[in-house]
């Protein structure tokens, strides 16, 4: 799952606003007080946050107080600026030793739309720099995601359906079965030129923080 930007079911149309976190109201605040505790913990005021992440001091500030509901976009703007992992956003990081993490308590972020879902299969720092995502991608669209940080990477492995990637001016076509690794630091897009939802599994590898 690289940082989902934006999502369109007709590539050839202009590219939507980024699409917001299709989440509870439990979730959102949930974000809101993580935010607000790493922010107070580095000792940040809204506007050096603002500063280091591109994202408007009034936006932090609706998002740590639960006021708005955040794009995915966005998110992954403040947990890049602040050399976070997303799951950082998602909840606590596992104890020590084998952390367990039940099917009904994964976090499952969905685009408004319900094109893209992307379901969080490890805690924070579980594996150290390496996040696994479930990804379910709807037929005949197109999630756009902007670069990670530097170094960062990818794995795919494709359960269900086709899915084509793009990245780095190059295009690798993905069957049931077929994995794939590359450079996530880059803008790039997962597609689904099929005409059946896509399944697939995403590992980031962060690069440096």
């Amino acid at each position: 799952m690289a940082r989902p930007a934006r999502s369109s079911s007709r590539p050839s149309v202009a590219t939507p606003a980024p699409p917001a976190l299709d989440t509870s109201d439990g979730f959102t605040r949930q974000v809101g007080e993580r935010l607000h505790a790493i922010r107070r913990a580095r000792g940040y005021s809204l506007d050096e946050l603002a500063a280091l992440t591109g994202v408007s001091k009034g936006t932090l500030s609706q998002i740590e107080t639960g006021g708005t509901n955040p794009t995915l976009g966005v998110l992954w703007r403040i947990c890049d600026g602040l050399g976070l992992p997303f799951s950082s956003m998602l909840g606590e990081g596992g104890a020590e030793g084998g952390t367990v993490v039940r099917k009904t308590e994964q976090a499952v972020i969905r685009s408004t739309s319900g094109e893209l879902e992307s379901r969080l299969l490890t805690p924070e720092r579980a594996l150290g720099d390496t996040e696994v995502y479930e990804l379910r991608l709807a037929a005949r669209s197109t999630h756009l995601a902007d670069g990670h940080s530097p170094g960062t990477r990818e794995g795919i492995i494709v359960v269900a359906g086709v899915v084509r990637i793009r990245g780095g001016g190059v295009t690798y076509d993905l069957g049931p079965g077929d994995a794939l690794s590359f450079a996530a630091d880059v803008p790039h897009a997962y597609e689904n030129p099929g005409k059946t939802e896509a399944r697939l599994y995403n590992v980031i590898v962060y690069g440096r923080r």
